[in-house]
């Protein structure tokens, strides 16, 4: 790929404002002519990710269905909250109701990446009938306690970087098990996606260190919530679960377990690495290309 084809823009942006007064982002891929009265496609990324998460997805998705990628409040393009508490799945539900209501959109598919998965689950418990399909990759209503701790640890935590090949190479230490066959272009990406460059030079994570305050507090997070009634609450639309096979976040029970839960959930594993799947995959590409081809037409 050329340099000039991987700057090219293929998406517009999207600001709209939550109930508490911050200003959030989106990009919008427009879709192939005809497809504006298909219900689009919302993708949401994981705790410390942006929309740059789904840059080789979404234009993927995009020949196919009009793609909305969601910043959540505190990442990229998206303001910080001024109330670090209001980091918590709930107030992102929030926040992605009154993007498709200023859009007016009524029905919609999600892709949704750990977190976004819970937030899809969760639309689908306090908006019924609304989504038209699922993908929840490497999430569900069961999840590892180790991995959480992981997540809690460094989460909102480390300093910058002097140069981007100090920040993938740091980027890699971290991550490395999760990733185990990625070469140094490979970090160099992911690492684009995931840090931002400052004023002052410095490569940093590109979302609000306070995202992680909500975690902080006893039983912060995940851990204990009953998440199965809202899982269930997705009902027969289409799901594909992806699991990452090295995941300490999604167990293989767990995914079995779901697969079993709806009529036309299916479970897919994505060889090789851990919590969680890019979705650059192949294997993860030929499933989502799947799942659309089954999603409805209103």
């Amino acid at each position: 790929m050329s340099a000039k084809q991987d700057i090219r823009r293929d998406w517009s942006d999207q600001y709209w404002w939550s109930h508490d007064g911050v200003r959030l982002h989106a990009r919008v891929y427009a879709g192939p002519a005809g497809s504006e009265t298909l219900p689009p496609i919302l993708c949401m990324p994981g705790l410390a990710r942006n929309a740059r998460d789904f840059e080789g997805l979404a234009p993927f998705m995009a020949t196919r269905r009009r793609v909305i990628v969601v910043e959540f409040r505190g990442r990229g393009e998206s303001a910080y909250a001024k109330d670090p508490m209001t980091y918590v799945p709930l107030t992102y539900v929030q926040d992605v109701v009154a993007l498709l209501d200023e859009l007016e959109i009524r029905r919609f598919a999600t892709v949704g990446t750990s977190l976004g998965g819970l937030v899809s689950m969760l639309l689908a418990a306090t908006q019924p009938g609304r989504l038209t399909g699922a993908v929840l990759n490497d999430v569900g209503p069961e999840l590892e306690t180790a991995g959480l701790e992981r997540i809690r640890d460094y989460i909102g935590a480390g300093g910058s970087q002097p140069t981007w090949i100090h920040a993938a190479r740091a980027y890699s230490e971290l991550n490395g098990a999760i990733y185990p066959h990625y070469g140094i272009h490979d970090w160099l990406r992911i690492t684009k996606r995931t840090h931002r460059l400052t004023p002052e030079g410095r490569i940093v994570t590109d979302y609000d260190k306070q995202i992680a305050a909500p975690l902080r507090v006893p039983n912060g997070g995940e851990a204990g919530v009953d998440l199965w009634p809202a899982y269930r609450a997705l009902g027969d639309i289409p799901v594909l679960v992806l699991r990452g096979a090295l995941s300490d976040i999604l167990s293989a029970n767990a995914g079995r377990k779901m697969a079993e839960a709806l009529p036309k959930a299916r479970l897919v594993e994505v060889p090789g690495v851990g919590h969680a799947p890019t979705m650059d995959e192949a294997e993860a590409r030929d499933a989502i290309d799947g799942w659309i081809s089954d999603l409805p037409a209103a």
